[in-house]
């Protein structure tokens, strides 16, 4: 089993994330000079904090790695981009991220570029829907 998961899965799962609300708790945090190091290099913060047995479940645990990925510091971008890889790394089929606006194209292009042909990008609205390649659709 591949330390930096949280769990030996099939692509199979879903996640949705409420992109203000993990904005809105990034901003109320207290920041550690550890979460500042997780801000940096968030990937650090995603195989150690996913070490951490202390969430009860699943969708606790994803919750709790996504809060130590996005941050206010960096572009809507950049943080869409760590969700993104985050889900891919845990194993999940599908995300779908609520965005407070809808992006442009530029932005999903943006976005796009930063996984070549790994996934599928639909945008319906305010909702960023992500569908993994490899999953089994």
């Amino acid at each position: 089993m591949n330390d930096d998961r949280l769990a030996p899965i099939a692509r199979s799962e879903r996640a949705s994330f409420d992109y203000m609300e993990f904005l809105s708790a990034s901003c109320k945090k207290h920041w550690r000079f550890v979460d500042a190091i997780y801000g940096v290099m968030p990937i650090f913060g995603m195989v150690l904090k996913s070490r951490q047995p202390h969430a009860r479940t699943r969708q606790e645990q994803l919750r709790e790695l996504a809060l130590q990925v996005v941050s206010t510091q960096v572009s809507d971008e950049t943080n869409i981009v760590r969700l993104i890889t985050l889900a891919g790394q845990q194993g999940l089929s599908e995300v779908y991220i609520q965005l407070p606006y809808a992006l442009t194209i530029e932005q999903l292009q943006s976005i796009r570029k930063e996984f070549k042909s790994d996934l599928q990008l639909t945008q319906q609205g305010e909702r960023l829907e992500v569908v993994f390649s490899n999953s089994p659709h």
